[in-house]
């Protein structure tokens, strides 16, 4: 049978509440004491359970994540990566999946005032000003994922940088006809993804042509960052005829799944027709010979609980920003001869 805190008080010759003290790290405990009960602790092999370690110290043992509706792959690695910390961190979860802006930041101010969670993950989303204030003066712990303010602990991927790096391997491949398929702007990495695509154009004196830039699911909640959404989107561009791109930088991998489908329907051939370069390494991406930009999705939720975590033991800590560069995974499907792990530079 396990040791229960009636035996650690016993066995050190104190009452539970100085037990309590003591696992707990209170000042108000001489530190003779404090040893004798660890000791007792250790020989015991108590293990003090969560929650009520928790209401000792007003917290709830829950954390929330406020995160896009997610249909991606991203979202699947990164929120698997949440889970199993929280599991092993013996915490509880609340799950709020929105699909704007202003309901995330809803949530946010509701959390802080009922007092439900010690802490929020805040994931792919912008934080307006207004709200990160709120959260400063009520010195609530948060930790924002794929997005970033100077003021908060933070965790990201550097999109841009990826995004560039993607689309000036393609150019480096000799296309000057290099197309974007992008997720829906109201997602924040398809946003700065753009951005890293349009830089690369300029800094390789390729003009910039809206013809080339299809935005997916434009007229819908969804991120689009979906296989139809790809596969539509191919669609698209391959109606161009002949100005049709003779590259392609696809902001996620599932996207790219379907941009492949139909250019495989259309009997065009990757990469001497159409080259492709994706974004996240999903599995399928090696089976599938896809040359991506991959970045650590599962090892970013398991960072952020951890972060937060700190954060909610100790508010006092430095800002945290940790700044993830994505790896250019070369594969058959941008014509490189060359199969090997690349670093970004850009």
């Amino acid at each position: 049978m396990a040791a229960t805190i009636y035996d650690v008080a016993k066995k050190a010759g104190v009452g539970i509440g100085t037990v309590s003290r003591a696992i707990n790290n209170s000042p108000r405990i001489a530190q003779k004491t404090k040893t004798r009960v660890l000791e007792a602790v250790k020989d015991l092999n108590y293990k003090p359970h969560a929650m009520a370690q928790g209401l000792a110290r007003n917290r709830t043992n829950t954390i929330a994540v406020i995160v896009p509706v997610f249909t991606g792959y991203f979202f699947q690695q990164l929120l698997s990566g949440v889970q199993q910390e929280i599991i092993r961190s013996e915490y509880n979860l609340m799950l709020y999946s929105v699909d704007q802006v202003d309901k995330a930041c809803y949530f946010m101010n509701k959390i802080i005032h009922e007092k439900r969670v010690d802490g929020v993950l805040y994931i792919s989303m912008k934080l307006y000003e207004k709200d990160v204030l709120h959260c400063i003066k009520h010195k609530f712990p948060i930790v924002l994922i794929d997005s970033y303010h100077p003021d908060l602990d933070s965790i990201t991927v550097e999109n841009r940088k990826g995004a560039y790096q993607a689309t000036t391997h393609l150019i480096n491949q000799g296309h000057k006809r290099v197309a974007m398929i992008d997720g829906n702007l109201r997602s924040l990495p398809a946003q700065i993804r753009l951005s890293g695509y349009k830089r690369a154009l300029e800094d390789n004196h390729i003009p910039f042509d809206d013809q080339y830039l299809v935005i997916s699911d434009v007229d819908t909640t969804r991120d689009g960052f979906n296989e139809q959404a790809g596969y539509q989107a191919m669609n698209q561009l391959l109606q161009l005829r002949d100005k049709k791109p003779t590259a392609v930088f696809v902001a996620s991998d599932i996207q790219a799944v379907g941009a492949i489908k139909l250019i495989k329907k259309k009997k065009l051939r990757i990469p001497d027709d159409i080259a492709i370069v994706g974004f996240d390494d999903i599995e399928l991406a090696e089976y599938l010979g896809l040359t991506t930009m991959r970045q650590p999705m599962f090892e970013m939720g398991v960072m952020g609980v951890k972060r937060l975590l700190q954060r909610v033991k100790d508010e006092k800590l430095a800002h945290f920003n940790k700044h993830f560069t994505p790896e250019l995974i070369i594969r058959n499907s941008c014509g490189s001869q060359k199969s090997t792990y690349t670093k970004t530079t850009a």
